[in-house]
C-alpha cells in the first residue's frame, strides 16, 4: 500500500493506518465512486437521508442501548445508526459451515441476510457489516472482538478493524488492540501523531460517501492468516453496466481472535475496479 507521507490539504494524513497513507485509498474509490457524478448532485444526495424511530436493541458497553434510528446511503440502502457510535453486536448464531471440509467453507453468506443492525454506521461514517453467526461478538471501548475462526469470520474482521481504525486515527489503544504492528510501525506512527501529522478523524466530506460494500471473496485462506477481496459499487457504469471498486486486506489469527495486518514500506494499496463481481459472496 502507500508509503508514509501527507495527504490532506494541510499536509496531515486523516487515515493513518496501513503505511500511513490509506486515505489516499478511501480518495481512491471515492473518485471512482462519484466520476460519473459531473452535475453536483452527490453533496445533495448525501444529506438525503431519512430518520425513523428508533429502534430497540441490546445494550452497548457504556449504557448505550440500540439504534437511533434509520437512514439510506447513496444508493437508497438501509442502514442503521447505532447509539452506540462504536455499534451494537447481534447475538450470536449457528448453522453456517464451520469445518473446511464442510460445502460452502470459503463462499457462504453469513447470516442473517436482513434485519436491524446487520448494516450500521460506525462513528458518523463508515458502513460495515455486522454478523449474527461469525461476529463480532462484543464491542469493547471503541473494538469490535470475538471474530470467528472462518473465512466469513476473517472477511468481517478485516472490514470492521480497516473502518474502526480509520476512523480513530489517533487512538493508540484501538491500533495496538486491533492491528498486528511492528515495534518500527508503532515508533513511525507515534513520530506522526506528535507531528500534528495525523488527524482526529475522518474528513466530513468523505463520511457521506463511505457506504457499505457489496461482496467479499477470499482469495487465500490458513489457519492463520486470511488475505480478502471486498467491492464497493460505484456510481459509475459501463455500457449501462454496474461497476465495482476492489479492495484487499488481510488478517492474522492471533490469541484468539483476528487482527489487521498493517502495510508498511513499499507496499501498495492495492485498488482495481471490476465489471463484474460474480463469483463473490454477496454480504
Amino acid at each position: 500500500m502507500v508509503t508514509a507521507g501527507p495527504v490532506s490539504g494541510r499536509g496531515r494524513a486523516p487515515l493513518p493506518l496501513l503505511g500511513f497513507g490509506a486515505a489516499l485509498a478511501v480518495a481512491i474509490a471515492v473518485g471512482v465512486t462519484v466520476s460519473a457524478t459531473r452535475d453536483g448532485s452527490v453533496a445533495a444526495e448525501a444529506t438525503a437521508t431519512g430518520t425513523t424511530e428508533p429502534i430497540a436493541g441490546p445494550p452497548g458497553p457504556h449504557g448505550l442501548v440500540g439504534f437511533a434510528g434509520r437512514e439510506a446511503d447513496l444508493f437508497g440502502r438501509p442502514v442503521d445508526v447505532p447509539v452506540n457510535p462504536a455499534g451494537v453486536a447481534l447475538a450470536q448464531v449457528s448453522g453456517l459451515p464451520t469445518r473446511p471440509d464442510q460445502p460452502d467453507w470459503l463462499t457462504a453468506a453469513p447470516a442473517p441476510a436482513e434485519g436491524e443492525g446487520i448494516w450500521q454506521k460506525l462513528f458518523g461514517g463508515p458502513v460495515v457489516r455486522f454478523f449474527g453467526s461469525d461476529g463480532p461478538a462484543r464491542i469493547e471501548g471503541n473494538a469490535a472482538v470475538g471474530f470467528a475462526h472462518t473465512p466469513r469470520g476473517a472477511a468481517l474482521a478485516a472490514e470492521q478493524i480497516y473502518w474502526r481504525t480509520n476512523a480513530n486515527p489517533r487512538d493508540r489503544d484501538l491500533l495496538l488492540r486491533l492491528v498486528e504492528v511492528s515495534p518500527e510501525y508503532l515508533a513511525e506512527y507515534d513520530r506522526l501523531v506528535a507531528d500534528g501529522k495525523v488527524s482526529e478523524r475522518i474528513p466530513e466530506k468523505l463520511r457521506p460517501l463511505l457506504f457499505a460494500s457489496d461482496a467479499y471473496r477470499i482469495e487465500s485462506y490458513a489457519d492463520d492468516s486470511a488475505i480478502v477481496r471486498f467491492a464497493r459499487k460505484a456510481r459509475e457504469t459501463v455500457d449501462g453496466q454496474p461497476t465495482w471498486v476492489g479492495m484487499r486486506l488481510a488478517v492474522v489469527w492471533r490469541d484468539g481472535d483476528w487482527k489487521l495486518r498493517p502495510v508498511t514500506g513499499e507496499q501498495q494499496v492495492q485498488i482495481e475496479s471490476l465489471r463484474s463481481i460474480e463469483g463473490w459472496t454477496r454480504w
